[in-house]
């Protein structure tokens, strides 16, 4: 570690950072910036499990990809700092343009100090981070203060120098298969996530939305201007256990027009969770449920290495427009809320057709070590658009066509 941290400050030659200027290249245009970053997604449900997006970073700019998650807070990227353990990746090792490390005692690192009990002895002693993720993988590494370029949907380049992590020691219990991505954009609403950042620099409100297509690929976007003014709304509930997640309150669980009884699911949205996770009750209940109305359907169950329950059919199936009649929307409604919000599931949005085979796409969270919470993840967002408002503290969510991004009211500049 003592050798590690001479290559730091080797590297970074005692720079730090306890600011985060703004520096700006505009393009001409003929209106004002619109305030909002559209990056296009690419990925899918299966069979790549993940969705991410490029920016371009470093001098000379390389497209480093990243994945991106709605239920962490911090972004990072593998590093050269130099790079202990850097997994499998797209890209070369990040190396940092302006080399400012940021301080032990900056107000991010309050957040993601690692150890959390560490005492700064020096205000230039780099903070340090360590972040683990429920699939196993972490990063270990510094915060430093680097340009992120951004381009706004009028063709505004801006260039702030945001807080993120210089990863140069990552882990994961399967590295064969996890997200071949350069880094972890965190969508949270902390004080330390990139859009948090933005917001206090004045860049975007803290308001971020994606949208991905059953087809594959899609879109998302940091900033207000693609707000539909029709959509369904909920509030963001901020309780202890969920004061750092987008946590919805409690739902009661429907299958088709019937309520399953079940009224105490305590419903948090996280993007980067492929499947979708009811707590174990509930999950015990749907089973029941689905397999009771699929006896009469023609449907032998069968074994799938990945996910637990799945079904064949006298014929192979080749899509889920083959099978998605065989089975009732899935429904959450949310009781805190005055109207009874619905926040709806169709067959498409639950279940997975793979190698002939049709399965469920809703897992138990007991999988998740949280069996009282359930988690709705990407599998269940397709085909909508998402939108978490934290000027508001409110989510919605609308049924959209997430093949076309929606066009500026300036002329639309899409990040590739």
């Amino acid at each position: 570690m003592l050798l590690h941290l001479l290559a730091l400050y080797a590297t970074f030659q005692g720079c730090y950072s306890d600011v985060n200027p703004l520096t700006a290249a505009k393009t001409p245009t003929h209106c004002n910036p619109s305030s909002t970053i559209l990056f296009r997604v690419t990925g899918n449900i299966y069979p790549d499990g993940y969705h991410y997006l490029k920016v371009d970073l470093g001098d000379p700019p390389i497209p480093y990809l990243f994945d991106f998650d709605t239920g962490s807070h911090f972004t990072w990227i593998q590093c050269d700092a130099p790079c202990q353990k850097c997994l499998p990746a797209p890209n070369p090792p990040y190396i940092p343009v302006s080399r400012k490390l940021v301080g032990c005692r900056h107000p991010i690192c309050d957040e993601i100090r690692y150890p959390k009990d560490h005492v700064c002895e020096s205000p230039n002693e780099p903070c340090t981070y360590y972040i683990r993720y429920a699939d196993g993988g972490s990063s270990l590494g510094v915060v430093i203060n680097d340009p992120f370029p951004l381009t706004y949907t009028n063709g505004t380049l801006i260039k702030p120098e945001i807080s993120f992590g210089c990863g140069y020691h990552q882990k994961h219990p399967d590295p064969a298969n996890r997200p071949h991505v350069d880094g972890i954009l965190g969508l949270g609403s902390g004080k330390e996530s990139i859009l948090s950042q933005l917001r206090e620099l004045g860049l975007v409100k803290s308001v971020v939305g994606h949208c991905f297509s059953k087809q594959g690929d899609g879109y998302l976007f940091l900033g207000d201007e693609f707000v539909p003014s029709r959509a369904v709304w909920t509030p963001i509930i901020t309780t202890n256990e969920f004061a750092r997640r987008y946590f919805l309150g409690v739902a009661e669980l429907y299958v088709g027009l019937y309520t399953t009884g079940i009224r105490n699911l305590r419903v948090v949205f996280d993007n980067a969770a492929t499947h979708t996770y009811f707590a174990s009750e509930a999950y015990a209940t749907l089973v029941s449920t689905i397999t009771k109305d699929i006896k009469e359907k023609k449907l032998e169950e069968v074994n799938d290495d990945d996910l637990p329950l799945c079904w064949k059919g006298p014929q192979p199936f080749e899509s889920i427009e083959d099978v998605i009649h065989k089975f009732r929307p899935i429904s959450l409604s949310f009781l805190e809320n005055p109207q009874y919000t619905l926040f709806e599931m169709y067959p498409e949005a639950y279940l997975i057709v793979k190698h002939g085979i049709v399965c469920l796409g809703i897992l138990d969270s007991v999988l998740l070590q949280a069996p009282t919470v359930t988690l709705i993840g990407a599998i269940s967002f397709q085909d909508k658009l998402i939108i978490y408002d934290n000027e508001n503290q409110k989510i919605g969510w609308t049924t959209a066509n997430c093949n076309d991004p929606p066009q500026s009211q300036c002329h639309s500049i899409l990040k590739n």
